[in-house]
C-alpha cells in the first residue's frame, strides 16, 4: 500500500524463493529496493553483489542485520504528514513474474487500474463483501490472488483481513482456525479443500463461515457437491490470471452450474477464440480470449516488461489469448477445460517445466529431463520429472537417487517446484528438430493414471 501511495511499482515474491530465484527476479526488474524477513535476507545477501541497481535493502524484523536497512524504526521515525502522488489509472503499479513453458518467469505488468477494476461494481458483486465481513485468502502473497483478495477487495469494502503465517497448508490447522476466529469468508486454492475433505473430521459446519471460493485451478463437480454436503456451503469458483486479475466466477447468490467457473466479469468481454482471433459459437472448444480492441479494458495487464516478442505473441486478432482451451454455453457459463501449453498448476502453484528443468541440469546425474504436470487425486497436478542419466550414475540405487534429486531442487529453487515423481527414461520423445515432446509425456501420464 506504501507503494501505491508513493507511486513506487512493487513485486511481490513468494516466501519460497531461494538465491537463485531472488537473483533471477533482481536482474530482469533491476529492482533498486528490496524489503524481506530474517528468513531470506542471507539469500538475497549471497547474490546483492550481483545486482548493481539494488541500493536499498530493508528487514522486516526485531534483529538488525548489518547492510540492511530497520524497517520498522523507519516507520516510526517517519513523519505522520503525507501526500499520495497523484496516479493515473494508467501508470504503472505492479509487476507479477508469472511462469512460462519455454523459459523463466514473464513479468505481467500491471496499472492502478487493477486497484480500480476490483473496486467497480460488477467485481465487487463476487465477493458482496461487507464492513462486517471478516476474510481469510490463503493464498501465497507473491501471487496476484493476494493483491487482490487480501488487499485491494476488503480495503475497498471496508472489511477485515486474517492472516494467519501458515508454514504450509496443514487441513487440521486449517479447520481449527475456522472454528476458533470469526472468519466468514474464505478463498484458497481446490486443492486446500480437496485436502480437508480427504481428512476425517467430525464436523465441518463451521460457526461464521457464510461463503467460500475457490480459484487457481478447476474445482471438480464432485468437491462442490462433497464440501456442500459437508459444510452446508456452496463453492464459488473464480479465474483469473496474473494477466488479467479476476476474470470470470460465480457471484455469491447466483446460480452454481457444478465444474463451470462462472460467467464473464465485465468490463472483461469474453469470448471463445480460434487461433485467429474469431469469435466461436456456443460449445465449441476454443482459446478464452479477452477482447482488447477498439479500446483494452481497465484491469488487464499493461505488457510483459522488457519483452515486445511475448506481449505481442499473447494478442489474437481483437483478442488478449489467455492461452487457456474452454468452451461456453448459452447462457454464458465458461468450462475450463486445460491450459494450451505445458504450465503445471500444483495446488495453485503455477509452475514452468524449464525451472524445474534448469534446476535438474545443475545435478551430476542429470543428462537430460523433461518436466510435466502428472494427475494428482489431492492437488490436481504435482510434477513429474522425467529424466536421462548420465552414464556413471547408471548403476545407482533409483530410489534414492530420485530422493536426492528432489531435494537438490528443493535446494536450489522454490520448493514447492522440485518433481514429486520421477521416472528414470533410456530417452525422451522428441520431434524431427530436436524439441522434446511434452505433450505425448502429458498423454502418457494421464493415460497411467486412468488405467489405475
Amino acid at each position: 500500500m506504501g507503494c501505491i501511495r508513493t507511486g513506487i511499482i512493487f513485486m511481490p515474491g513468494t516466501t519460497q524463493l531461494k538465491a537463485k530465484d531472488i537473483l533471477y527476479r533482481l536482474k530482469q526488474s533491476n529492482a533498486q529496493s528490496i524489503v524481506t524477513t530474517d528468513a531470506l535476507a542471507p539469500e538475497v545477501d549471497s547474490v546483492a553483489s550481483e545486482c548493481p541497481a539494488l541500493k536499498t535493502k530493508l528487514l522486516v524484523s526485531d534483529h538488525g542485520r548489518e547492510g540492511w536497512l530497520d524497517f520498522r524504526s523507519l516507520i516510526q521515525s517517519a513523519s505522520p504528514d503525507h501526500t499520495c502522488i497523484k496516479s493515473k489509472t494508467t501508470d504503472p503499479m505492479v509487476i507479477f513474474f508469472t511462469s512460462g513453458t519455454t523459459g523463466f518467469p514473464k513479468m505481467a505488468k500491471h496499472s492502478h487500474g487493477l486497484s480500480l477494476r476490483h473496486s467497480f461494481p460488477s467485481s465487487r458483486k463476487v465477493l458482496q463483501l461487507k464492513t462486517s465481513d471478516v476474510l481469510w485468502c490463503l493464498s501465497d502473497p507473491g501471487w496476484i490472488m493476494a493483491t487482490v483478495e487480501t488487499m485491494i477487495e476488503p480495503w475497498t469494502a471496508g472489511s477485515t483481513v486474517f492472516i494467519h503465517h501458515l508454514p504450509q497448508f496443514d487441513p487440521k490447522v486449517i479447520v481449527e482456525t475456522l472454528f476458533k476466529y470469526p472468519i466468514t469468508q474464505c478463498i484458497t486454492a481446490p486443492s486446500v479443500f480437496r485436502m480437508i475433505l480427504q481428512e476425517n473430521f467430525g464436523s465441518l459446519r463451521f460457526p461464521t463461515l457464510e461463503h467460500c471460493a475457490a480459484g487457481g485451478e478447476a474445482v471438480l463437480p464432485e468437491e462442490q457437491e462433497k464440501w456442500r454436503q459437508r459444510t452446508g456451503l456452496l463453492l464459488h469458483q473464480l479465474y483469473g490470471q496474473s494477466e488479467t486479475g479476476l476474470t470470470c466466477s460465480t457471484p455469491r447468490g447466483s446460480q452454481v452450474k457444478p465444474g463451470s467457473m462462472g460467467k464473464a466479469i465485465p468490463p472483461f468481454d469474453v469470448q471463445v477464440i480460434d487461433d485467429e482471433g474469431n469469435v466461436l459459437p456456443p460449445n465449441t472448444e476454443g482459446n478464452l480470449g479477452i477482447r482488447i480492441k477498439p479500446t483494452k479494458p481497465i484491469g488487464l495487464f499493461m505488457l510483459y516488461e522488457n519483452d515486445p516478442v511475448k506481449t505481442a505473441k499473447v494478442e489474437c486478432g481483437d483478442f488478449y489469448n489467455t492461452g487457456d482451451k474452454v468452451t461456453i454455453d448459452e447462457e454464458g457459463y465458461i468450462w475450463f477445460l486445460g491450459r494450451d501449453d505445458d504450465i503445471i498448476n500444483a495446488s495453485g502453484y503455477r509452475i514452468g517445466p524449464a525451472e524445474v528443468e534448469s534446476a535438474l541440469a545443475e545435478h551430476p546425474a542429470v543428462a537430460e529431463s523433461a518436466v510435466v504436470s502428472s494427475p494428482d487425486p489431492i492437488r490436481g497436478q504435482v510434477v513429474k520429472a522425467f529424466i536421462v542419466l548420465t552414464p556413471q550414475f547408471l548403476s545407482h540405487d533409483p530410489d534414492q537417487l530420485a530422493k536426492e534429486l528432489q531435494e537438490h531442487v528443493k535446494a536450489v529453487t522454490a520448493p514447492y517446484k522440485y518433481p514429486r515423481k520421477v521416472e528414470f527414461v533410456p530417452e525422451l520423445p522428441k520431434t524431427i528438430t530436436g524439441k522434446i515432446k511434452r505433450s505425448e509425456l502429458r498423454e502418457k501420464e494421464s493415460s497411467q493414471m486412468q488405467r489405475q
